[in-house]
């Protein structure tokens, strides 16, 4: 399968990463077959992606009617369920996070904190420590969501040297806030004679979400050509954001002892709207130094009708110009990714909730 399209992004320095994790996907060879046909370099999970696999087959049964004998607490029997999944999976990532070409950039599997947790900044510390130390691998990233009430939170894991993958960014002013957390975790580590050349981060913006709210507007403002192209157009815009922050001076002084930047990583990226190709966000946003995490039916897709060219810096100016247009059109941005955050917390706590009610109804019906 050398022609294997998802396998060749990896030639632009993009990695892939499969947002999607069960039993079956690890037990039956699948997730392996993705790792050596694919090139798939990593896997994220959330509350939602949990809530599916758990409800949605028998794989669990067994274990759930053994850990409730011993364990009262349904959010932290769920955990012990998760983190059984997140270490199998992370050992099959293991020889590819060994590997000296990728040098700890790829091979990392994410496990997230309670999305109830997401405007608490003191628990999501306490519980990110506790899955660090539960899931006890070191190629683990820990998600922690990109909330005000978070950004201390991701300052301070960095700096006690856990991985972290930084979830719900969907603004501009708010990704530079993040960039801000995880270099001064690294420069208080650093300063404390701690080593920071093991730590890895990745920075997670939602992409199709942002259409989703938007393109409506762009109608009602006669602005239906720019459909479907604010979200890449602020992820293009984030790109050279990125590059500026992680090329400075203070940068630099990390980066002499080893610290790895906070690479982007493109989430939400399968197309909600019928009318747009189903790669739309694949297709775009390719570029070195990246990650895109997908969902299954997205690197299918990908494979049949994926177009594969270095795109993350075509039309930068277009992208500029896309943002100047929609906010002289009255468009705020900074209000739409303030409400996409408030509604992402909603959207992980609902089906969390519903995880934790589904663990209790099968307790009780084994």
């Amino acid at each position: 399968m050398e022609n294997n399209k998802v396998k060749q992004i990896h030639d632009y320095g993009q990695s892939i990463w499969l947002d999607f994790i069960d039993r079956e996907i690890i037990k039956s060879g699948a997730l392996q077959r993705l790792i050596d046909e694919d090139g798939v370099r990593g896997v994220t999970s959330n509350p939602a992606i949990f809530e599916k696999a758990i409800t949605g087959s028998s794989d669990y049964d067994a274990d759930i009617q053994q850990l409730s004998a011993e364990q009262a607490d349904l959010e932290l029997l769920f955990y012990q369920l998760a983190i059984a999944d997140i270490k199998k999976a992370a050992d099959l990532f293991k020889p590819l996070y060994n590997q000296e070409e990728v040098e700890g950039a790829d091979g990392y599997v994410s496990l997230e904190v309670s999305p109830r947790l997401a405007l608490d900044t003191q628990s999501t510390i306490a519980q990110a420590l506790r899955l660090w130390k539960e899931v006890d691998r070191e190629n683990v990233m820990i998600k922690i969501p990109g909330t005000e009430e978070g950004l201390e939170a991701i300052r301070y894991c960095i700096e006690q040297g856990i991985n972290i993958n930084v979830t719900l960014l969907f603004g501009l002013d708010r990704y530079q806030a993040v960039t801000e957390a995880y270099i001064s975790g690294l420069e208080s580590r650093h300063n404390q004679g701690l080593p920071i050349n093991n730590i890895a981060s990745v920075a997670s913006f939602f992409l199709s979400r942002i259409d989703v709210l938007v393109d409506p507007m762009l109608d009602e403002k006669g602005l239906g050509e720019l459909k479907g192209e604010v979200a890449i157009a602020s992820a293009k815009t984030a790109y050279q954001l990125y590059k500026d922050i992680f090329s400075t001076e203070r940068w630099r002084r990390l980066e002499a002892a080893g610290a790895k930047p906070q690479r982007l990583l493109w989430a939400s990226t399968s197309s909600k709207n019928p009318a747009f190709k189903a790669t739309k966000y694949v297709d775009a946003l390719i570029g070195p130094d990246t990650v895109n995490t997908v969902p299954l039916e997205t690197i299918e897709a990908f494979r049949k009708e994926g177009t594969l060219a270095n795109t993350l810096e075509f039309d930068v100016d277009k992208a500029t110009d896309t943002l100047q247009r929609i906010k002289a059109a009255g468009i705020n941005l900074d209000d739409i990714t303030r409400q996409l955050e408030e509604e992402g917390i909603q959207k992980f706590i609902a089906p969390y909730n519903k995880l934790i009610d589904a663990i209790e109804q099968q307790i009780k019906r084994l």
